[in-house]
């Protein structure tokens, strides 16, 4: 298992204000190094978490609290990311592919045996000050569920 610690930030790892677009790209890049300190690093300590699912969390705790639950119970790497970013500084919409494996069940889902999805995914974000504070997530559940019930 791995721990995550939300506050072992490194300053020498990014610039001190970087664009949205800068922000986005280091946070995804930082996932799919399985970089959760880096990537914890570039979200704000009031971030808003608004799931596909679910009730949003808010803060960098709760926050941190679920990188750990997804990080035991998937592994998950995020491909073809294509980032769009609003006319004003700020916002941020990304797409991409969510290549997977399943390793331990949720309550009220499928059971887990290691099965391989891949499945199409947005997020919309928010930055300000160079940190995020607002990821809101959307995939298609139903066809998640169909992926690894086969």
């Amino acid at each position: 298992m791995t721990t995550i610690h939300s506050d072992s930030y490194r300053n020498s790892h990014f610039k001190l204000k970087m664009t949205a677009l800068e922000t986005v790209t280091a946070y995804y890049n930082a996932f799919n190094a399985r970089n959760w300190n880096d990537m914890l690093a570039l979200v704000d300590e009031n971030i808003t978490h608004e799931p596909n699912q679910g009730t949003p969390r808010i803060g960098k705790k709760l926050f941190t609290e679920f990188m750990q639950h997804m990080d035991e119970s998937y592994s998950e790497t995020l491909k073809d990311i294509v980032l769009f970013s609003s006319a004003t500084e700020g916002r941020i919409a990304a797409e991409f592919v969510v290549h997977g494996t399943y390793k331990k069940a949720e309550e009220g889902l499928p059971p887990a045996h290691g099965q391989s999805y891949v499945l199409p995914a947005a997020a919309f974000l928010e930055v300000q000050n160079g940190k995020i504070t607002r990821v809101t997530t959307y995939y298609n559940l139903e066809l998640w569920i169909e992926l690894v019930s086969k």
